[in-house]
């Protein structure tokens, strides 16, 4: 594995992606200063979601992301989020202006998740499930780095917190644009011309349609787990034990060491295997969480733990086995086209979940449940594949 590649662009992406939930770190601030219910920091995420799905549609849907180097494309998103970021932070005053700034940070972090991963497909096509790893894992850390950078507010205001996010996501830019394109997927001579619409080709394969059924289950789980995070971890402290910023760090950020553990692992059994692992485990945890709230604390905290490392340990697997399963000059199509729906259905769980919080309390982790399942149902024909 070609190893200062890689290391740039997983270090890139953990800066780029720490404008994902940015705002959600400041979420006690902005409720006290703005007014706002727990529903409105789910809308601020859902912003981000929306404008992310939209640019990875627009992605895959003409065909960008393959008719231009994606280092290039990386580091314009990256500038243009920083800026966003920064303009929430400096600029909003309430939470209009907020979800409006919020949605340009989405639109921009479509031009560095999935750009990202094809990056890393473009440099280590042979190690693709487990450097892939190291890249969700970074994603992962990136979305606990603003509840990490919280954790040591030293009396600067929560628009401290942003403004670290939107200097990370420009020293970002410039180490892509340095690094450039690997030489994997490069366009072949004679290659069929791209296509408007070309990431909806893809499902014409079956093993791309498996993977893509099975990622869309995880991802109904993966986001609104993230923006529940600091809820779960005050109900189960008590608001009297002060910010959530802390555990919310570890919960979120272990996923981290989850994901570059399957990447470890996928060498021996699989990236489609160690997916279902993953899924099955974070299900376990979403049906058990409910009963496990009068537990010790040490056993909820250690509970809580391990579904934050499996909740995100099986996304790169499925970005790996997407991506196996396309031609070479449509992988970014596709996998900004998979991101595009998969996200999508994070609006919906993240919606719901956060409306259901006031009146069910723990019990919104069986509301979470069906994702993870369905999402092991559908990857079936490639995990079972001997």
């Amino acid at each position: 594995m070609r190893t200062a590649p890689l290391a740039i662009i997983v270090i890139a992406q953990l800066f780029g992606t720490s404008l994902w939930f940015s705002a959600n770190a400041a979420g006690e601030d902005l409720v006290r200063a703005w007014g706002l219910q727990a529903a409105d920091i789910g809308r601020l995420t859902i912003a981000v979601q929306l404008g992310f799905i939209l640019g990875t549609l627009g992605f895959s849907l003409s065909g960008l992301a393959d008719r231009f180097a994606a280092s290039r494309i990386f580091a314009v998103c990256a500038v243009i989020g920083a800026a966003a970021n920064a303009g929430f932070a400096l600029l909003a005053g309430d939470l209009g202006a907020g979800l409006a700034w919020r949605f340009v940070v989405g639109l921009a972090l479509a031009g560095v998740y999935p750009l990202g991963m094809k990056l890393v497909v473009s440099w280590v096509p042979e190690q693709a499930g487990a450097a892939l790893a190291w890249l969700v894992g970074m994603l992962t850390l990136g979305t606990a780095l603003p509840h990490g950078v919280r954790m040591f507010d030293a009396g600067w205001g929560w628009q401290a917190t942003l403004l670290v996010s939107s200097l990370l996501a420009l020293l970002a830019a410039v180490m892509i644009f340095r690094l450039g394109d690997g030489p994997h997927l490069a366009r072949r001579a004679g290659a069929p011309r791209l296509r408007l619409g070309e990431g909806l080709y893809a499902l014409r394969e079956p093993r791309f349609r498996a993977s893509a059924l099975g990622y869309f289950g995880h991802q109904w789980e993966l986001y609104a787990f993230w923006t529940l995070v600091p809820l779960l971890v005050t109900a189960a402290r008590g608001a009297e034990a002060g910010s959530p910023a802390g555990p919310a760090f570890a919960v979120i950020g272990i996923g981290a060491a989850g994901c570059v553990l399957g990447g470890v692992l996928s060498r021996r059994i699989g990236s489609a295997r160690v997916a279902a692992l993953a899924l099955a485990l974070s299900a376990l945890c979403c049906a058990v969480y409910p009963f496990a709230t009068g537990w010790p604390p040490v056993l909820l905290a250690a509970l809580m733990l391990v579904w934050g490392a499996s909740v995100v340990a099986d996304s790169p697997h499925f970005s790996a086995l997407s991506a196996r399963a396309c031609a070479p000059e449509s992988v970014g199509s596709a996998l900004a086209f998979q991101n595009a729906i998969g996200f999508a259905i994070t609006m919906a769980s993240i919606e719901l979940t956060t409306r259901l919080w006031p009146l069910i309390g723990d019990r919104v982790a069986w509301v979470l449940l069906p994702g993870p399942v369905l999402g092991l149902i559908a990857l079936r024909p490639l995990w079972r594949a001997p």
